[in-house]
């Protein structure tokens, strides 16, 4: 009879090894590529792009996070998040990106981009609606 040697998980949320396509920006750059998910959490992922970033870079992704991690539907979700480690690997670079928070975008807020902005979980976000400044329009 062999014994298994005892293995301790520190991560705190379950991953999915889910291939996701994700937009990256890096905050302090805001250069802009592509990249995707080797597996992803509640709290973390690995991605693969062709960016070269290192640890510590602040990032801002943009995917589509899956049911399975939301609880609920399928979403459009903004993550801003910071790279842990990043190692080279042929032509890209795989990083562990932990995650400081998100927000659930609507279809309008997808097509806006404020990416190393705030997360409005985290932060209110000024908005000035001064109507008198509105152009009118007459009906004749």
């Amino acid at each position: 009879m062999s014994a298994q040697p005892i293995q301790f998980e520190r991560r705190s949320g379950q991953r999915f090894d889910f291939h996701l396509a994700v937009s990256i920006t890096v905050c302090k750059s805001g250069a802009e590529g592509s990249a995707f998910t080797q597996n992803i959490s509640a709290r973390g992922a690995f991605v693969y792009s062709e960016l070269h970033l290192q640890e510590g870079d602040a990032v801002v992704l943009e995917l589509m996070m899956p049911s399975e991690i939301t609880l609920a539907e399928n979403m459009q979700v903004r993550c801003r998040g910071r790279v842990m480690r990043a190692s080279r690997v042929q032509n890209r670079t795989g990083m562990a990106v932990f995650l400081e928070g998100y927000e659930f975008l609507s279809d309008k807020d997808a097509l806006q981009r404020d990416a190393c902005g705030r997360v409005s979980a985290l932060h209110e976000k000024a908005h000035n609606h001064d109507v008198s400044a509105a152009p009118s329009r007459r009906t004749t």
